[in-house]
């Protein structure tokens, strides 16, 4: 552990209250007062002054979820870009994007992504179906249906990823 003089300790309570995270505290003790910690010990610290570290604060999603715009002409003719062989799905539309009119649609979100994903959860379509998605380190959309084979309604794909797009920017992805 650190042997830090009183004065470096009151800096890091001070920094930690002005709303610093462990990898600007970690930094400013090395330029500001050229003691080298690994990200660990600058943790350890923290936790041995009893310091708590700000989190930022997070916008709470919207109680009622907004009407979906209404569809586009060739929602049919996007929905075959869904997903690949592999089950990958290209890119996420973004938010100004017009989803299909589906039925409704439920998207949640994993407090912890398998191994593997940046991000996953579940969406239930409009037929009733319950499937696993999941955002990859490249990016790339996925999904696992309930059976092999499983499409869900086209109409509800472009409605999924816009509906998705605004879950997760919400969540701050």
């Amino acid at each position: 552990m650190a042997n830090l003089t009183s004065e470096q300790r009151q800096l890091v309570e001070q920094w930690a209250a002005e709303g610093a995270n462990l990898n600007q505290i970690q930094d400013r003790l090395r330029n500001e007062c050229s003691v080298t910690l690994t990200y660990m010990e600058t943790r350890l610290l923290i936790m041995e002054l009893g310091v708590k570290i700000q989190d930022k604060p997070r916008e709470a999603p919207p109680e009622e979820k907004p009407a979906p715009p209404p569809a586009p002409a060739d929602a049919a003719a996007n929905a075959g870009d869904y997903a690949d062989e592999d089950g990958v799905a290209d890119e996420l539309l973004p938010p100004d994007s017009s989803p299909a009119e589906g039925g409704a649609l439920d998207i949640s979100v994993d407090e912890i992504p398998p191994p593997g994903a940046l991000v996953s959860g579940k969406v239930t379509f409009s037929d009733g179906v319950t499937a696993q998605w999941y955002v990859d380190q490249m990016g790339s959309l996925g999904m696992r249906g309930p059976a092999p084979g499983y499409q869900p309604p086209a109409a509800d794909i472009p409605a999924f990823q816009s509906e998705l797009y605004r879950t997760l920017e919400l969540r701050g992805f």
